[in-house]
C-alpha cells in the first residue's frame, strides 16, 4: 500500500491510543470481552464522543447493544502503534536518569527491551545497569548495525544532548525520544519526541494555583457575606 493510501489519523488520537491500550491490555487480562464507549470514556479519562471518533480512524465501529471487542480492538491499536514486535532501546547518559530508565522494567513488558546505554565515561564503560551493558558512545554505529532500527533514547547533560543526537542520526537512527533538558535540531527523516518534566511540573503548578485563588475567591465571597463561588475552573 503506498503511503499516500494509508489514512490518516489525527496526532492527538495517536496521542491518545497508548491510553486506550494500557486499559483494554488490562480489561483482556481480567477476560472483559467487550466494552462500552462510555465505560471505556470512563477509564481513558475522556468523554465517550471522542473515544468513538478516535476508534473509528481505526475502522472499529463497534456493535449497537453490544459494543467493542476488547481483544480485537488490542490487536487493532498494537498493529497502528508498530507494537506488533520488539523496538530495541539504546539509552545514552549513563547517569542517573539514564539508570533509572534502564531500571524501569515498563519498557521491556511493552515491547522497547533495552539493548545497551552508551556512556563517554570509561569508568563506567564495560558495567551493566539492571543487566544492559554499558558500551562507549564510539560503538554506536557496532550497535546499530546489531539491532538494527533502534529508538534512542536521549538522557545527557543538556550540553551534550546535541551532539550524542547528531552522532546517532549519523549511525542510523531515525527515532529519538529526548530526556535532555535541550531543542534539539533533527532532519526531516528523523522522529523526535521531547519528555520535558519541568514543563510538565509546571503545567501541574498551573492547574494548582487557579485552583488555589478560586478557593481564596469563594472564602473571602463567603466571609463578607456573599454567595460561595462554585466549580472547579
Amino acid at each position: 500500500m503506498a503511503e499516500d493510501d494509508r489514512r490518516t489519523i489525527p496526532e492527538a488520537t495517536v496521542a491518545r491510543l497508548p491510553i486506550y491500550l494500557r486499559t483494554l491490555a488490562d480489561l483482556a487480562a481480567s477476560d472483559t470481552a467487550t466494552i462500552s464507549s462510555e465505560r471505556l470514556a470512563e477509564l481513558a479519562g475522556v468523554n465517550a464522543a471522542k473515544v468513538r471518533k478516535d476508534l473509528s480512524h481505526l475502522g472499529s465501529y463497534g456493535t449497537r447493544g453490544v459494543g467493542y471487542d476488547v481483544e480485537y480492538l488490542v490487536y487493532q491499536m498494537s498493529r497502528e502503534l508498530g507494537l506488533t514486535h520488539d523496538w530495541p532501546v539504546v539509552i545514552a547518559g549513563a547517569g542517573n536518569l539514564g539508570q533509572a530508565l534502564a531500571n524501569y522494567a515498563g519498557f521491556g513488558n511493552r515491547g522497547f527491551p533495552v539493548v545497551a546505554m552508551v556512556d563517554t565515561d570509561r569508568s563506567k564503560v564495560g558495567s551493566r545497569i539492571n543487566g544492559v551493558p554499558v558500551r562507549h558512545l564510539d560503538e554506536l554505529e557496532d550497535i546499530v548495525a546489531e539491532h538494527g532500527d533502534i529508538i534512542a533514547v536521549l538522557a545527557t547533560p543538556a550540553g551534550a544532548a546535541q551532539d550524542v543526537a547528531d552522532r546517532m542520526i549519523s549511525a542510523g537512527v531515525t527515532s529519538v525520544l529526548n530526556f535532555a533538558p535541550a531543542v534539539l535540531n533533527v532532519p526531516d527523516h528523523v522522529w523526535l519526541r521531547k519528555v520535558d518534566l519541568a514543563v510538565e511540573l509546571q503545567i501541574l503548578s498551573f492547574y494548582r494555583q487557579r485552583h488555589a485563588d478560586a478557593t481564596a475567591t469563594a472564602t473571602a465571597s463567603a466571609g463578607n457575606g456573599e454567595p460561595a463561588a462554585t466549580g472547579t475552573g
